[in-house]
C-alpha cells in the first residue's frame, strides 16, 4: 500500500479486487478511510418535528438510490436545533448510506438540494471524498453490485444489522484519473437521468388513469353518433339523467349489481409436490407473486404444472381473457389472462356468466375500482381473506353492453401507454446495468471520448 492508501496497479497486466473484478492497471485502488469522511446524524430528544428544517432518514432513500423527501414520509428537526449541531448537515452531492434497518447499505446521493439547508438523522451516514473521487463516480461504484457486495460484507448483527463508523476502513475502490471518473458518472447520469424522465411519464398516466376510471365507472360515456359514425362523450349530469345507488350518482340506465350473480367463480388447487411426474410440465400454474406486478395482463408464471397434474389436482384450467384474484393474504390482487392458465388455491378465477350482458374486459377494470373501495370501506387493514361470499357484497355497475365495450376500451389504451412505458425504463435500466460493469471496471474506456471534447 502506498502513500494514502493507495495501492498502484502492477506493470504487469490488469488488478483484481472487490468480486475479483479486473481493472485497468493504470488506475489505483483507493482504500476509503484515506480518503473520505464519514459523518452521522441526530436528532433533537423526542424525534421529529412537523415543520422546520427536513431531516433525511432510511426512509427517504430508495432501492434505486434516490431520495423521496415529500408531503407524505417529510420529516423535521427545529431550526434551533439545526444551528447548534456540529454534524449531520449536507452539502449538494453528498452521498447518503443507510447504516442500520432492513435496508443497511442503501445508497442515495443528494443532486440539488430541495432546501437550504437539509440534515440527516441517527441512521444515515454522510460519505464525502476529499480529494481523490468524484462524488458522483463514488456514489455508481458504492451502488453498483461491487459496492454492494462490500457493503454487505461489513454489515453486523442479525436482530439489528447494521454498519458501524469502521466500514470504510480496508474499503477498496477502484480510482481511474478525475477526468475518466468524470466521463463514467456523466455516462450513467445521463441513463438516470432518462429513466427519471421515463418515470415521471408513467406517474402522469396512471394519475390520469385513476381519473378516467371515477369518471367512466361513475358516469360512463353516451354515443351520440349513429351506425359506424360514434361519437362518445362523456355523461353530464347538467345534460344527462342520473340517479341515486348504492355506489353513489350513476346514470340513470345503469343498473347496479353484485359480482357473485353475474360470474363464474372458479376454485384452484396445488396439485402433489410429492408426485413429480405432476410439475414441470407446459401448463402455466399461478400464484399471486406471477400476477402481482401491477399489469393488467398475465402471461406466464415461476411454476408449470402437466396435464396429469392438471387432472389429478383440484386446481381448474382458466381460459384465456378470463380473470384471477388473490383470496388470501395480500388480498384483492387482480389480472386477466393472457393465455389457459391453472392456479392455486389461494385465488379465484372469475368468468362472467353471461357474455351479452357483462364483459371480462369491462369487469377487470369495475371489480379493480370498485373492490378498492369495498375491501378499504368494509374491513380496512385487517381483511385478509376472500370468500365465495363476498362477492355477494361486492357491487359494480352494469351499463349497456356497447358502453361497457368502449369504457374497457379507454381504460385499455391507457394501460398499454404505461405498459409501453414500463417496458421503456426495464430496457433502460438493463442498459445501466450492462453500463455500470463495463464502466467501473474499465472493461469499456472513455478515454476516447475525452480526447474528442479536448480537441
Amino acid at each position: 500500500m502506498g502513500h494514502n492508501g493507495v495501492i498502484k496497479g502492477s506493470n504487469g497486466g490488469n488488478v483484481k479486487v472487490a468480486n475479483n473484478a479486473e481493472f485497468p492497471k493504470e488506475w489505483t485502488i483507493v482504500s476509503l478511510e484515506r480518503d473520505c469522511v464519514l459523518i452521522s446524524g441526530l436528532r433533537p430528544k423526542g424525534g421529529a418535528s412537523d415543520e422546520g428544517i427536513p431531516s433525511l432518514g432510511g426512509e427517504h432513500i430508495t432501492l434505486d438510490g434516490r431520495i423521496n423527501f415529500s408531503d407524505v414520509n417529510a420529516k423535521y428537526i427545529p431550526e434551533k436545533f439545526f444551528k447548534i449541531m456540529t454534524k449531520g448537515k449536507t452539502e449538494e452531492n453528498d452521498i447518503l448510506i443507510n447504516k442500520d434497518g432492513a435496508n443497511t447499505g442503501k445508497v442515495a446521493m443528494l443532486k440539488k438540494k430541495f432546501y437550504k439547508d437539509i440534515a440527516i438523522n441517527e441512521h444515515l451516514f454522510i460519505l464525502r471524498s476529499k480529494k481523490l473521487f468524484v462524488q458522483q463516480y463514488l456514489f455508481y461504484w458504492l451502488f453498483s453490485r461491487f459496492g454492494q457486495k462490500q457493503i454487505t460484507d461489513r454489515i453486523t448483527g442479525s436482530a439489528q444489522p447494521g454498519l458501524s463508523s469502521t466500514f470504510i476502513k480496508n474499503f477498496l475502490v477502484p480510482r481511474p484519473p478525475l477526468p475518466e471518473q468524470r466521463k463514467i458518472a456523466e455516462i450513467l447520469e445521463t441513463i438516470d437521468s432518462a429513466i427519471e424522465k421515463t418515470d415521471a411519464i408513467i406517474e402522469k398516466y396512471k394519475r390520469i388513469k385513476q381519473s378516467l376510471m371515477q369518471d367512466l365507472l361513475t358516469k360512463g360515456v353516451v354515443n351520440e353518433g349513429e351506425g359506424e359514425s360514434e361519437r362518445w362523450r362523456l355523461r353530464d349530469e347538467n345534460i344527462d339523467k342520473f340517479k341515486d345507488s348504492p355506489l353513489g350518482r350513476i346514470p340513470e340506465e345503469w343498473e347496479v349489481v353484485d359480482v357473485y350473480g353475474h360470474v363464474n367463480l372458479i376454485n384452484g388447487g396445488t396439485p402433489s409436490t410429492a408426485r413429480p411426474e405432476f410439475w414441470n410440465g407446459s401448463i402455466p400454474w399461478l400464484s399471486v407473486e406471477d400476477f402481482n406486478i401491477g399489469k393488467r395482463w398475465v402471461f406466464s408464471s415461476s411454476k408449470y404444472i402437466t396435464e396429469l397434474g392438471l387432472k389429478q389436482s383440484a386446481t381448474k384450467p382458466l381460459k384465456k381473457g378470463m380473470l384471477i384474484i388473490s383470496a388470501r393474504g395480500t388480498v384483492g390482487v387482480l389480472a386477466q389472462l393472457g393465455a389457459d392458465m391453472a392456479f392455486n388455491q389461494s385465488c379465484y378465477g372469475l368468468d362472467a356468466k353471461d357474455k351479452m350482458k357483462l364483459s371480462n374486459d369491462f369487469l377487470y377494470y369495475a371489480l379493480k375500482h370498485f373492490i378498492t373501495l369495498f375491501l378499504s370501506l368494509a374491513y380496512g387493514n385487517v381483511f385478509n381473506t376472500i370468500t365465495r361470499e363476498t362477492f355477494k357484497e361486492i357491487l359494480i355497475p352494469l351499463p349497456s353492453l356497447p358502453e361497457q365495450q368502449r369504457i374497457a376500451s379507454i381504460l385499455s389504451q391507457i394501460d398499454e401507454a404505461i405498459e409501453k412505458e414500463q417496458a421503456y425504463k426495464e430496457k433502460l435500466e438493463r442498459i445501466k446495468k450492462g453500463l455500470m460493469e463495463d464502466l467501473l471496471t474499465g472493461k469499456v474506456r472513455v478515454n476516447h471520448l475525452i480526447e474528442e471534447e479536448e480537441k
